[in-house]
């Protein structure tokens, strides 16, 4: 027996969206359900869209004893994870901490590269920072290494990220382990549509194998090797959906839906699995440009793909080389081309702030969205998150400047001023209404002109387009009552599971 206390996993709210309650948080509801299966007593705190969350927090914690916490996090999650683990150790300093997710992936995938340069720079900081909040810190795939860390003596960095190390997640493994736990938090509280059907999210497959500058996880195993499942065990999961919670709209977040070479026969038994319950889907995913061919567009419109998403990013030849996209200015026009021949929608998601970028090769990103037409965009500011090869390759300016600099193999530039991504969370997107942030600049252009020349971009190819900003869904967000009990607080926060004793 690895513990005999209840387990209680947090997602904490992300008060950076618009619309908290869109998609669910699939990673640690994956996390659940290895727990459920393997007999331990689990709660899920659901707190996002929860704009009190640390006083809904508080009422559970008065009620409850003997507990581990699990924690997923992001990075612009981790101002409000920090404030939800403050408030566990205030109330329970004796509890167990356990966190991992997406950010402390990414922070000690950059503190290992650190390592092999033989330095101690902001990538190690950064991992004890996060040593200083929790009890045991995974990396990588949680599935296998959520046991190590509820061990008593569990090492407090505890690396999943590393296939000989037994906790990464292989393709059977993968295909293995149950679906996400999604009767743990309430699913009718999430909504999104895709052309008018109730829709949710799922994950096919795990990894993207490309080696943008700007993405998070290109030096980690987990989030770049590709792990797959059977075509049998995705539509399984999605009828199961269908029949437990009526859904018909399904987003695919896969990183890049045709990564998989089997992509075409998976879209084929979507299509199957509609005729067999007489429902007719509506789909949404992203695809990679290069790889897209016709067949798959097709076979993409008869599963019920009425839309597409495809970070083209830049609408500059030298900006798509610098941040190593692989992908040309011509590959991208043709697939909106491919794209609209049949009959699919395209949102072309595009980015500022790369090495090199100037006021011209913006305008080259403008003048490509009004040439191609796409049927929505955004346009967003680069970040360097840990674990991007813009952070983890940059070098510090000066000794004497908060500013660390990349250098693109032709020798263009981004500078990036460090954050403590404890406390910052407003360079992420943005209110569209003046909100944007930038903490990059290149050496043609300041982050206020970066800032002023995206919304440039935003106002004029929306107006020139005819596309109206249409975000996720006005501003949600819940509040609950102070007088409830913990088991009186809303399904929509708290779920529990009721399994057996532990093995």
């Amino acid at each position: 027996m690895v513990t005999d206390k209840k387990i209680c996993l947090i997602t904490p709210p992300s008060v950076f969206l618009l619309d908290e309650r869109v998609f669910p948080n699939l990673g640690i509801l994956k996390i659940a359900a290895i727990l459920e299966k393997n007999n331990y007593p689990v709660d899920v705190l659901d707190l996002s869209g929860v704009e009190n969350f640390i006083e809904t927090l508080e009422v559970y914690l008065s009620k409850n004893d003997d507990l581990i916490f699990g924690l997923t996090t992001t990075t612009p999650q981790l101002p409000a994870t920090t404030k939800v683990i403050d408030c566990l150790r205030a109330k329970k300093p004796e509890s167990k901490i356990i966190l991992g997710g997406p950010h402390v992936t990414l922070a000690v995938s950059a503190q290992k590269l650190e390592e092999k340069r033989n330095i101690k720079d902001r990538a190690h900081n950064s991992v004890d920072q996060l040593l200083s909040k929790a009890d045991v810190i995974v990396s990588g795939d949680g599935e296998m290494a959520i046991f190590e860390a509820l061990k008593e003596d569990a090492d407090p960095i505890i690396d999943a990220d590393e296939p000989k190390k037994g906790m990464f997640m292989n393709n059977k493994m993968y295909e293995d382990t149950p679906y996400p736990a999604r009767h743990l938090i309430d699913l009718k509280t999430y909504k999104y549509q895709i052309e008018s059907k109730v829709s949710t999210s799922l994950i096919a497959q795990l990894g993207c194998p490309f080696h943008c500058g700007f993405c998070g996880g290109r030096n980690s195993k987990s989030l770049r090797y590709i792990r797959s499942r059977s075509k049998e065990s995705i539509i399984e999961e999605m009828r199961q959906l269908h029949i437990n919670y009526g859904f018909t709209g399904f987003m695919f977040y896969d990183d890049e839906l045709n990564v998989n070479k089997g992509m075409v026969a998976l879209m084929n038994a979507i299509t199957d699995l509609q005729n067999e319950l007489g429902v007719e889907f509506r789909l949404r995913g992203f695809v990679k440009s290069e790889l897209f061919t016709d067949e798959q567009a097709k076979a993409m419109y008869r599963a019920g793909f009425r839309w597409l998403l495809t970070g083209f990013e830049s609408g500059s030849p030298q900006i798509l080389e610098n941040m190593k996209k692989r992908a040309t200015r011509e590959d991208n026009t043709r697939t909106v081309k491919i794209a609209k021949e049949n009959n699919l929608k395209v949102k072309a998601l595009m980015s500022v702030g790369h090495p090199g970028e100037s006021a011209q090769s913006i305008d080259d990103t403008r003048d490509w969205l009004i040439e191609v037409e796409p049927d929505d965009f955004d346009c967003t500011i680069i970040t360097t998150y840990p674990g991007t090869p813009y952070y983890d390759e940059a070098i510090k300016r000066s000794p004497n400047e908060n500013v660390y600099t990349y250098k693109a193999e032709n020798g263009d530039l981004l500078h990036a001023y460090d954050l403590d991504f404890t406390k910052i969370e407003d360079y992420y997107k943005g209110d569209p209404d003046g909100g944007y942030r930038a903490y990059v600049f290149t050496d043609h252009l300041s982050s206020e002109e970066i800032v002023q020349k995206r919304h440039e971009v935003e106002e004029y190819v929306r107006e020139k387009l005819n596309i109206p900003f249409n975000p996720a869904g006005s501003s949600v967000h819940f509040e609950h009552s102070m007088g409830m009990s913990a088991k009186e607080l809303p399904s929509f926060i708290l779920r529990q599971s009721s399994p057996n004793i532990k093995v």
